[in-house]
């Protein structure tokens, strides 16, 4: 199946983290240096330097595994900010607990969960770095240059922790409120952009098909009138009659379609349409236009057929995507058709050579196609087309799907999701199509 790319987001705030973890360990390091060296402070070297080389082993490790074709998750990430937490404790039990002036560190991973994870998520790097403030206020080894003159908990302590405990509150709650707000606000302007832009194109490419279509009217009736007089000019030549009838069939097709798509843009209307009376049609029309594919039709027909909303425009878009399974894969197409109260799922699965994956995440952009000759203009109106019906399309390369037999090791499944208006009853389920779970084409 499709793999998603390794560099996801996570992953990337992965790799600014371990150059974070890098910057900071490297400062620990430099600090037990100086001051065990040069101020004489009676640390325990051995111990400190032992966790930063831990440390710097783990930040190697990480820069390997990012190197693995491999999504970073978040919940690997959060792994990787909770390891920081328990090194960070370490180092300040043995050097001084919470005396030590470099415990407010913890609020470095605190604030990149709040800024890059989930909630819950959040919460469990609030609880660690609170708990380990907490518990190295009464358990650490003291420091002399480090303590604090006095009997009881001193107040300056006391201070320093509920400073902590409300920074901690702050971060936690703010802070993920904020980066979670940007984050959607910039995805809902990503959003807008890609569809203004989409819709640019769209216009760009429908006042072509508009000039195209007007021009294509005269060679098409002079198309019409020389297999006329072909067929008149040679009557006794049975091959020839064949070969010049199946060619009127499809430069009448070619006309019809040309009316049609004249009629669609002076009226474009939206139907509801039961899902089968749908794809029956299509297929049907699909037929025609490839006599020479093979294919099985498997429909579900067990529960009650949903409408769709249709136009002439999405049948185009479906049979784009036949005709595109077809081109790879023309001794055999696999189509079945599915759906529940909320959506209907057809899925078209050929046997042609798979599609890379990082190529499949953008099929559908402008202009991007698998074929050398291909402008991508047909998936690109396919996906505004299912869209504009609040639909989706996705492409699974089928390359390493595990089978016993080599032939169907490789492919491409491809998905489309649309929603149903509500289960109509009074309909046959099994109406527009063979009552046979799959129809094998001659």
């Amino acid at each position: 199946m499709h793999q998603p790319l390794p560099l996801s987001t996570p992953g990337r705030n992965l790799i600014r983290l371990t150059l974070i973890r890098g910057i900071a360990w490297t400062g620990f390091l430099i600090s037990v240096i100086i001051g065990t060296e040069v101020l004489k402070i009676h640390l325990l070297a051995i111990p400190l330097i032992m966790i930063i080389i831990v440390m710097a082993v783990m930040n190697m490790l990480t820069w390997w595994r990012l190197g693995l074709p491999y999504r970073v998750t978040d919940s690997e990430y959060l792994f990787h900010l909770l390891a920081d937490v328990i090194g960070l404790s370490l180092f300040f039990y043995y050097s001084g607990g919470a005396n030590n002036p470099f415990i407010s560190y913890f609020l470095v991973p605190l604030t990149i969960s709040a800024a890059t994870l989930p909630w819950i998520f959040t919460w469990i790097i609030a609880a660690a770095v609170l708990s380990s403030y907490t518990f190295l206020m009464q358990f650490y080894i003291a420091v002399p240059e480090l303590s604090h003159t006095g009997a009881g908990i001193n107040l300056h302590l006391l201070g320093m922790w509920l400073n902590f405990l409300l920074s901690t509150g702050l971060i936690t709650t703010f802070v993920f409120k904020m980066a979670h707000t940007l984050r959607h606000r910039e995805k809902m302007l990503g959003e807008v952009r890609e569809q203004v832009l989409r819709d640019e194109q769209i216009l760009a490419v429908a006042t072509q098909a508009a000039g195209t279509a007007h021009e294509l009217g005269t060679p098409l009736s002079t198309l019409a009138v020389m297999l006329k007089d072909l067929s008149h000019d040679y009557p006794d030549d049975k091959l020839l009659q064949e070969d010049l009838a199946l060619m009127r069939q499809q430069v009448d097709r070619c006309k019809d379609k040309l009316q049609l798509l004249t009629q669609q843009a002076e009226i474009n209307r939206v139907s509801q349409t039961p899902v089968c009376d749908f794809i029956a049609p299509v297929i049907e029309d699909w037929q025609v236009l490839r006599p020479d594919v093979k294919f099985s039709l498997d429909c579900q027909k067990d529960q009650a057929m949903p409408l769709l909303e249709r136009d002439k425009t999405l049948e185009q878009a479906l049979l784009n995507l036949l005709n595109n399974a077809a081109d790879v894969s023309p001794q055999r197409v696999d189509i079945s058709v599915s759906w529940d109260n909320v959506e209907c799922v057809i899925r078209i699965r050929d046997y042609g050579p798979g599609i890379d994956p990082d190529v499949a995440s953008r099929l559908g952009e402008a202009f991007i196609s698998t074929k050398e000759e291909g402008m991508g203009i047909g998936l690109f109106l396919t996906h505004a087309t299912i869209n504009r019906f609040q639909g989706t399309v996705r492409l699974y390369s089928l390359k390493n799907s595990p089978s016993n037999d080599h032939q169907t090791k490789s492919g491409t499944l491809t998905e489309v999701t649309l929603p149903v208006i509500q289960p109509n009853a009074a309909s046959d389920p099994t109406r527009g199509l063979n009552s046979e779970p799959a129809k094998q084409s001659e």
